[in-house]
């Protein structure tokens, strides 16, 4: 595989593919929130995880939380290359620590943040079935030229649904059981090297608590084996409104395993935040390429095949000018060796 081959998978790996579903290297989430528009491909599982390290103090209230989580996802391709089946969470253990008092009071809080069970489907992808673009001998102006058919993105959608526990410190109060999950997912892959993720989400529908999310990724491939990413968070809802930003990398490991690392802070004091987090991905590739249909004809067959259509069409205007040359006839000669 050339260098600039393996630099355009590179990008597909963050959020990304441009030709197809199933690409050559590892297709990860990681190390954003966001969810790409691609699936993982027919017949193939991938595990996502990492731990991470959360500090929030709330200016208002007084108070800090400290401690620890893990998010995690599975995801594998089934029936078609467009639909993928997920289940992805997070879960926190963390020390709640009130200071509006003398002595500070602390408590632990330990549950899951968030675990869902979906599936995505691709229902429009601007990429397939396209024909690679040819430069123009012409003109210089014409290749520098912007083209607007790069902003048509691919979309999916992803339905899902929550489980969410009784007396969950980390959902808002009354929430509990199933409730639905909704998103829709673009992906533009820039002839610049950047891909842009977007994600609308509208999480835990019918409960009183109901949110809106919107989150935009960039990314941008330095080398073959490195990428960096920066991504914007918003959350809007009577429970939780918070505008998140984070930035850090990935390194292609091989063409199956992935290393990450970030950063998540935000602007404000109610609470502010900052998370450190660490991830894997690794896949089990188990897809198998469609085979293409066999014609009978193979490449010499075909050349055969054209020269001889030239030809009649030159004997057939030979003839009708009235000097037409003898037709060249393909023949079989006996050598005598005695």
């Amino acid at each position: 595989m050339t260098s600039s081959l393996k630099l355009l998978f590179v990008l597909i790996l963050f959020s990304v593919s441009v030709q197809a579903q199933y690409t050559d290297l590892i297709n990860s989430n990681r190390p954003g929130v966001s969810r790409s528009a691609w699936a993982v491909g027919k017949n193939v599982a991938q595990v996502e995880a990492g731990p991470y390290i959360i500090k929030e103090k709330h200016a208002l209230l007084e108070s800090e939380l400290s401690g620890f989580g893990v998010d995690f996802a599975a995801r594998y391709g089934l029936f078609f290359e467009e639909l993928e089946l997920n289940i992805e969470g997070i879960y926190q253990s963390a020390t709640f620590t009130d200071n509006r008092s003398t002595i500070p009071f602390e408590s632990k809080k330990s549950n899951f943040k968030n675990l869902v069970l979906g599936a995505k489907y691709l229902v429009y992808d601007p990429y397939k079935n396209k024909e690679e673009e040819k430069p123009n001998l012409f003109s210089y102006h014409a290749n520098k030229k912007f083209k607007w058919n790069t902003l048509i993105p691919a979309v999916s959608v992803y339905v899902g649904a929550n489980f969410d526990t009784k007396d969950n410190p980390y959902v808002a109060p009354g929430v509990e059981g199933f409730s639905p999950k909704v998103t829709i997912m673009s992906q533009n892959n820039f002839a610049s090297g950047w891909v842009m993720v977007i994600n609308l989400t509208k999480d835990r529908i019918g409960t009183e608590f109901s949110d809106f999310q919107y989150i935009i990724t960039f990314t941008k491939a330095i080398s073959e084996k490195w990428v960096g990413f920066g991504e914007a968070q918003g959350i809007y809802s009577d429970f939780y409104a918070d505008n998140l930003f984070r930035v850090g990398g990935a390194y292609l490991w091989n063409k199956d395993f992935q290393l990450d690392a970030g950063i998540t802070f935000n602007t404000k004091d109610t609470p502010s935040v900052f998370n450190m987090n660490l991830g894997v991905s690794y896949r089990l590739d188990m897809h198998v390429d469609p085979e293409q249909k066999d014609n009978g004809t193979d490449a010499i067959d075909e050349y055969e095949r054209k020269e001889n259509k030239k030809r009649g069409r030159k004997n057939k205007k030979d003839k009708t000018d009235g000097d037409a040359e003898p037709t060249l006839k393909k023949e079989t000669k006996l050598i005598d060796f005695d």
